[in-house]
């Protein structure tokens, strides 16, 4: 395993926007009840008002003023009282063999028993940190797909030795640039990404799981028992919460998308801000029509 010491962790530098962007996001998110207006938007994104809106519109896809209506709660629920039906639609197609759905935008692939049993011995996995619109992340990629993506909420340090910690008999080569081209194609505009395969290692009931949350559209989302039913065991929920709760590869495998019956936002690893600017996001890109 080839890892870098901490003081090398810093890496090349991103699209120098992300950051601006990821702090007026988190401050949309702690005043969702009070949204602030764009003169305090952009103060805390560190830009002149108007290079701000061009800035947020670009990365986000939509306005703040827009983005601040998708936080709100009713729109979660909204949502979610018109996803069981959409989801049911889309586990019917099958999910056999590699999935290629919500746009063939993310298409998957599972571990063989032996290889998860293996802990990527024999696998190379390319690796860096980058800034992304709602914070710095870890991207692991292999030649056959992304294994991992992870938000940092502390420690870069912590968070590259979890990513290590799971993939012991793998080779870990930091590369900046090919990591960098992943995270550009997650967070470019919906409809412009090409397919971006994704190599899963878990359990059978696991890896059930996530390929069922792929069958969830962007800009929408389904409760855990959704999910539950609509991969026959519909008594599994608090299960179901666990295999999405341990997602390698966040994002693209929408576990963000799952959220409680009530339309509360809650239960996300990096925080439920988090979590509700992702929802946001998604809903500003597909056009979803704000509560």
């Amino acid at each position: 395993m080839s890892m870098l010491p901490a003081d090398d962790l810093a890496g090349a530098a991103d699209e120098p926007h992300h950051e601006a962007v990821a702090r007026a996001i988190a401050l949309l998110v702690e005043r969702r009840d009070d949204p602030p207006d764009l003169a305090t938007l952009a103060a805390e994104a560190g830009l002149h008002p108007h290079h701000f809106q061009r800035v947020f519109s670009r990365w986000v896809g939509i306005s703040p003023k827009r983005f601040a209506q998708y936080l709100r709660l009713d729109h979660a629920r909204r949502l979610l009282s018109v996803q069981s039906s959409l989801l049911d639609a889309a586990l019917d197609t099958g999910l056999s063999g590699p999935s290629r759905l919500h746009d063939l935008f993310v298409t998957c692939e599972a571990m063989t028993p032996g290889d998860w049993k293996a802990c990527g011995a024999g696998l190379v996995i390319r690796w860096g940190l980058h800034s992304s619109p709602f914070g710095r992340c870890i991207v692991g990629t292999t030649d056959r797909g992304v294994c991992w993506f992870s938000f940092i909420t502390g420690d870069e340090t912590a968070a590259v030795a979890e990513f290590a910690g799971e993939w012991p008999g793998a080779e870990l080569v930091r590369d900046q640039a090919a990591t960098a081209a992943v995270v550009a194609t997650m967070f470019a505009p919906i409809g412009q990404r090409p397919p971006l395969p994704v190599l899963l290692r878990g359990t059978n009931f696991q890896v059930k799981v996530w390929e069922a949350l792929l069958s969830i559209p962007p800009g929408r989302v389904a409760s855990y028992g959704d999910v539950a039913a609509a991969i026959g065991r519909p008594s599994a929920s608090r299960a179901v919460g666990g295999a999405v709760g341990s997602n390698p590869v966040s994002v693209l495998i929408p576990c963000h998308r799952v959220i409680r019956a009530s339309g509360i936002i809650h239960t996300y690893r990096w925080g439920s801000s988090k979590k509700q600017a992702l929802l946001a996001w998604e809903a500003g890109l597909t056009g979803v029509k704000a509560a």
